[in-house]
């Protein structure tokens, strides 16, 4: 072959695969995609659009939907019930990503420069693989007013023993440090997996420049874990506004109304009550306010961005 022909030959690039090919290809990506695809449209998509019909409406199981307009909404704003579980779960929200994300933080820290065993990493990932309704029962079963082991503890350190679940002062810091057990581990891997992203010249730079290790913590290691931070703050929070399982199988929203987080008042409107439009209304506002939350923490911690560009 001459140098003009093998010139040509390399001018042309190599031929793009057939269109029967691509529309081959296309069907077999269809077919592997398909069951995903329809459970979501069966258990999510077309769930929610009906979710959102029903929000406008006023329904029970025994007859049609009948529709409401804005009545549902109008009568949440006067909701005392609404805005007391709202309340609740705030402060619930509030108690478990302060604590969670300290203690994650601070695991996560101890990993990476302390031990990278994977032992230590399956044992902090332990109570994150257990259920959430084993979980609950466990610690209402060990934090027990009258048999659980912590309060016979309190009680030989010779100190008052408390109600736990009992009392409206406690049950829902309870809940929230239940929650924190179970997440704190696979949370701390979060954080630890961003650690590790972090180049080591970085830190080496600081210590030629003398930065301590205070000092290292708050002005490199904090700004280049944002993004990991940010992912942790939104689904943590996410999930902790839709607390139900835990709460539900110890106190049930009581006692009176201090436990009774949004996900619970749903599920009493609208499968206790019977009051579907108004459960779905509530569910709808939920979600407005999860997004309006997530939108906020997307953007002032700027979690799309990453100092190490």
């Amino acid at each position: 072959m001459t140098a003009t022909a093998t010139l040509a030959t390399i001018g042309r690039g190599t031929p793009s695969p057939p269109a029967r090919h691509r529309r081959t290809d296309l069907r077999v990506a269809l077919v592997f995609i398909a069951p995903a695809l329809i459970g979501l449209i069966a258990f999510s998509i077309i769930p929610t659009f009906r979710g959102l019909y029903l929000s406008f409406t006023e329904y029970s199981v025994l007859g049609d939907p009948e529709w409401v307009g804005t009545a549902n909404f109008e009568a949440i704003a006067r909701d005392p019930l609404f805005w007391n579980a709202l309340v609740v779960t705030s402060e619930y929200v509030v108690i478990n990503i302060v604590v969670q994300t300290t203690v994650a933080t601070g695991l996560a820290l101890l990993m990476h420069r302390v031990t990278r065993s994977t032992l230590v990493r399956g044992l902090l990932l332990l109570p994150y693989l257990m259920a959430n309704v084993i979980a609950a029962m466990l610690w209402f079963w060990m934090l027990d007013y009258n048999i659980g082991i912590v309060n016979q503890l309190i009680e030989w350190a010779g100190l008052p023993r408390v109600a736990f679940f009992g009392s409206q002062e406690w049950a829902i810091p309870t809940q929230a440090l239940i929650n924190t057990w179970r997440h704190v581990g696979y949370t701390a891997l979060l954080i630890f997996a961003g650690l590790q992203s972090i180049p080591a010249t970085v830190y080496e730079a600081a210590r030629l420049d003398g930065a301590g290790a205070w000092s290292t913590f708050w002005r490199i290691t904090m700004p280049l874990l944002r993004p990991v931070l940010a992912l942790v703050l939104v689904t943590t929070v996410t999930g902790s506004f839709q607390v139900f399982d835990t709460v539900n199988v110890t106190t049930g929203g009581g006692p009176v109304n201090a436990t009774r987080v949004l996900q619970v008042y749903i599920f009493q409107r609208a499968f206790t009550q019977q009051e579907f439009g108004y459960g779905s209304a509530l569910a709808v506002v939920l979600f407005v306010i999860l997004a309006i939350v997530a939108f906020f923490q997307m953007k002032f911690l700027r979690g799309n961005e990453s100092d190490l560009a």
